[in-house]
């Protein structure tokens, strides 16, 4: 059967696809432009025409992978509701008892950022862009009055450090820690950052 010709739009969304899920299957360091092009039924030298570099092409899938759930993000902390129930809904959903997917793949990134410097770029950014919606949201529910928090940045980067942590104990340690405490250190970080009562 012949295969259906591909905007160029249209097929690099397909090669970033399966670039994620095989970065998802083998990691950062043992995939190959082979098993992208493998996976699709496609030659080498066209994953190559799109990407240049394995590195370029894993930089790509990254920022592909995250934007959808950045978008996620946005559409949360964009609702029409309070600040405090805005940002409880983004903790709950970014925590990793939440429906946030993508851990194991951020889990491979961070640790191939240490030596690859173009995925150090990119998961800075992305994970800044994480922050800076966090922050913002923080300040408006300061200027509204909801909470006091002196510091929305530095209470963005603590709650994502936590967030980030406990990640990486869930998914890489199964059982290590409860997915109901871990949800509970979630919810009491972001009580205590916003200097409210505990189960408010």
């Amino acid at each position: 059967m012949a295969r259906v010709r591909l905007s160029v739009a249209e097929r690099r969304e397909e090669l970033l696809r399966a670039a994620v899920e095989q970065i998802e299957a083998r990691g950062v360091a043992a995939v190959r432009i082979a098993d992208v092009a493998s996976a699709l039924g496609v030659s080498n030298a066209l994953v190559l025409y799109h990407f240049s570099t394995k590195e370029k092409l894993v930089a790509a899938a990254f920022t592909h992978a995250a934007e959808g759930d950045l978008a996620h993000l946005r559409r949360l902390l964009g609702r029409r509701t309070s600040a405090l129930r805005r940002l409880r809904a983004a903790v709950r959903w970014y925590a990793p008892t939440g429906q946030a997917k993508g851990w194991r793949l951020w889990i491979e990134g961070w640790a191939a950022a240490l030596r690859e410097p173009a995925l150090r770029d990119v998961t800075r950014s992305l994970d800044q862009e994480w922050k800076a919606a966090l922050a913002e949201v923080i300040a408006e529910g300061v200027a509204a009055g909801e909470f006091r928090c002196p510091d929305p940045m530095a209470s963005a980067l603590r709650l994502t450090a936590l967030l980030d942590g406990l990640a990486v104990q869930l998914t890489s340690y199964p059982g290590a820690v409860p997915r109901s405490r871990a949800q509970e250190w979630a919810d009491e970080a972001l009580a205590r950052e916003l200097g409210l009562p505990a189960g408010r």
